[in-house]
């Protein structure tokens, strides 16, 4: 500074300029020497180029900063010429004599700064969720962080995708500069917030009150609704007065419902809620509105095996069993008269509005058939018809389109013989059968074939009095006797006692089936059907006949003189005439 005092006061440009210069250089010395490598330093754009953004950060050169890493997603610079800006000191030369420098760098150090900082005091930060990772997802709070599945939400989170690019608030659980690792938690902000919101609300719960909640799960059974930090369970019979076959139909998670608390359990906190609560009952005047036999329009709700359930209004359902369809078809499945939505007209059969109940008609809105039956088909009346179909149990027969009759196996023969109605009959024969019985209300038509003909034991006691010898033929042998056909439909059994005056150890041994026999009837019971035979009683009963007449024949008396001569006297009076009638002839000759 001395010899510039003793200079000349006037000068020139250039050492003014000089002087400039001078200062400036020192001033870079000075300041070059407070750079360091490694470290956040301030700058200012100088330049704005195609490729690199030049920054001057009061070295003896100036740096440049590829232009990518001023650009936002879309491509735009995030920068104008003089913004003063932090820069990372890389290298303060490089082969080119250029200095090095990074604005991402910087950002990420000052990141790293402030979210030290942020987790020493237990602050809050912010960040985007980005991509799905193994375990979690990430995590964009200015750097990548790891947000674990379980620190996602309150309950484990289902489907991660649908976070992707959402923003939340975050607190660090977990901090590791050293090595670049960020854990966060959702979870223990939602517990906090869970807790302070619980309290208030345990304040407010009080049954019959209602309460706004937000539906935060959906089960086959119901809904969980957060009432504000304390769950309630809406169940599915509680959401609606009219048929809900699943919550969903009704409700979706995050929907705002209002609930009425139904039951509150202080020690559990258990909360029981329910929706349909918060309006009228239908079923309370039903009984007035749908009284039993009037006529209802509804529309089909649903099909089970036994018949279809009904709306009648909302709220109200009523169940047409599938015996109450068609008069004369045999419905198997309801889906074969009704499909689902349909609108049909019914006819109220019963309602119990204490049990919710409500039994509809389809086939009563139409004239009943049978009725007509009664009439057209009086006891006694004899019809040819065809076997529809073949059971254990008898013969259903046709009677008229949609209705049969039964003949059961009982009315098939007056012997009972029939075991199995296939070995006697196959499905399409006609037959001809008598009508026993109509009867409507339980919607039987029954027939027999066997009382086309006359009941053969009826007339059994008249036709074979006790005493009477049969003949018959030998249809089945058992241990204890025979049975014997004696007619069509009647049969008698010879007891093994009746066969023969000696004992009979094996029956089989004298008889066989085909056999025909001779038979005393002993005893017949029209009722129980039975007749009781005896060989060896017909028997001693020809031994006697026979012993008579050889009796007869043996004392039968000799003739006497006496009887000669009487004889002779009884032809005398014959050949007198005939002598006598001599002379006549010849005198007349």
């Amino acid at each position: 500074m001395q010899l510039q005092a003793v200079e000349p006061t006037k000068k020139s440009a250039r050492p003014a300029d000089e002087e400039s210069f001078e200062k400036l250089f020192l001033e870079s010395i000075q300041s070059s020497k407070e750079i360091k490598e490694g470290e956040i330093v301030p700058g200012k754009i100088m330049k704005i180029g195609p490729e690199f953004v030049t920054v001057d950060i009061g070295y003896k050169s100036e740096g440049q900063i590829p232009i990518q890493e001023f650009m936002d997603p879309k491509g735009t610079i995030l920068a104008q010429v003089g913004d003063q800006i932090d820069v990372f000191l890389v290298s303060t030369e490089d082969e080119e004599g250029l200095v090095i420098l990074s604005k991402e760098k910087a950002d990420k150090l000052k990141i790293w700064d402030e979210i030290a900082e942020a987790c020493e005091k237990g602050e809050v930060v912010e960040g985007r969720i980005v991509q799905r990772v193994k375990g979690g997802v990430s995590v964009d709070i200015g750097v990548q962080a790891f947000l674990p599945g379980s620190q996602i939400d309150l309950a484990p989170a289902r489907d991660l995708d649908n976070l992707i690019g959402k923003t939340f608030q975050f607190k660090i659980i977990k901090f590791n500069k050293m090595r670049g690792n960020i854990v966060l938690s959702r979870r223990v902000l939602l517990e906090q917030e869970r807790q302070v919101k619980r309290e208030q609300t345990l304040g407010q719960l009080v049954e019959g009150s209602t309460m706004q909640g937000t539906v935060k799960n959906i089960t086959d059974y119901g809904a969980f609704i957060d009432l504000g930090g304390i769950d309630g369970l809406l169940h599915i019979t509680d959401i609606s007065w009219k048929r809900v076959n699943h919550p969903s139909e009704v409700l979706k998670v995050g929907d705002s419902v209002n609930v009425k608390v139904l039951k509150f359990e202080t020690e559990k906190e258990r909360v029981s809620l329910g929706m349909k609560q918060l309006t009228e009952d239908p079923w309370a005047e039903a009984d007035m509105k749908y009284p039993k036999n009037s006529r209802v329009k509804g529309k089909v709700v649903s099909l089970t095996d036994y018949g279809a359930f009904i709306e009648v209004e909302e709220g109200i359902e009523g169940l047409i069993h599938v015996s109450e369809m068609s008069w004369t078809k045999r419905v198997k499945h309801p889906s074969a008269i009704l499909k689902v939505s349909e609108m049909v007209e019914t006819v109220v059969l019963d309602i119990d509005k204490d049990n919710r109940r409500m039994s509809l008609g389809l086939k009563q809105t139409q004239p009943n058939p049978w009725d007509e039956l009664v009439k057209k088909y009086p006891p006694g009346t004899k019809v040819t018809t065809e076997i529809r179909n073949i059971t254990d149990f008898g013969l259903f027969v046709a009677i008229e389109e949609g209705i049969d009759g039964l003949i059961h196996i009982s009315d098939l023969s007056w012997s009972s013989k029939i075991k199995n109605p296939h070995d006697v009959y196959k499905k399409g024969d006609k037959v001809e059968a008598v009508v026993l019985n109509v009867d409507p209300s339980a919607e039987r038509f029954s027939l027999g074939i066997k009382q086309i003909s006359e009941d053969p034991w009826a007339v059994a006691v008249d036709r074979y009095p006790l005493g009477t010898p049969v003949e018959g033929e030998i249809v089945k042998l058992a241990e204890f006797g025979l049975f014997v056909k004696v007619e069509e439909d009647l049969e008698g059994l010879v007891h093994i006692s009746e066969v023969a005056d000696e004992k009979v150890a094996n029956l089989a041994e004298r008889f066989k089936v085909g056999d025909k026999i001779t038979a005393m009837v002993l005893s017949i019971d029209p009722e129980e059907r039975k007749m009781s035979l005896s060989i060896k009683s017909a028997q001693h009963q020809t031994d006697r006949q026979v012993l008579a007449a050889a009796q007869a024949k043996q004392t039968r008396k000799k003739p006497t003189l006496g009887d000669v001569m009487e004889e002779g006297l009884k032809k005398k009076p014959r050949q007198k005439k005939k002598k006598e009638a001599a002379p006549e002839d010849e005198s007349s000759a």
